[in-house]
């Protein structure tokens, strides 16, 4: 049986943000699906820069909106999602859904909330809020099955 582990970070700013992207890519492998979820402007972009510099991929990231999906490789593949457009889900399966989430990349889904149902089992769920204790203050959720 599997056990949750969940831990809990606050961040002041983009930097922080970034650098536990930077820490959590260090224990992603091929096949990992990470679910970035929380409203806008709470730094689910951020986080994914951080991610995609700790795999290595050196080149700038720009969240998805229109294109649904960039990649990016290094020593390892990253698909990006963003799916906060996405009204039939249907859109995701014309453009190759099941094949993005394959064994040989890791896969980073912004708004992964609202496509809960097409989420592959032991996906990584990240939760970023806004604390209201300052601006730029975050509260990030990394919750994992171990």
């Amino acid at each position: 049986m599997s056990t949750k582990v969940t831990q809990t970070l606050i961040t002041t700013s983009e930097e922080e943000t970034r650098a536990i992207g930077i820490s959590l890519a260090k224990s992603l492998k091929p096949g990992d699906v990470i679910s970035l979820e929380g409203d806008l402007g709470t730094g689910k972009t951020a986080f994914t820069k951080g991610i995609a510099a700790g795999l290595g991929i050196p080149e700038d990231i720009v969240s998805p909106t229109f294109t649904l999906v960039n990649t990016y490789t290094s020593h390892i593949t990253l698909h990006h999602f963003d799916v906060y457009r996405i009204d039939d889900p249907d859109e995701l399966l014309d453009i190759g859904w099941d094949e993005y989430l394959s064994p040989d990349a890791v896969c980073i889904v912004e708004w992964g909330d609202r496509i809960p149902h097409m989420m592959p089992p032991g996906f990584i769920r990240v939760t970023l809020s806004r604390t209201g204790n300052a601006p730029d203050e975050r509260k990030i959720v990394i919750e994992r099955k171990a």
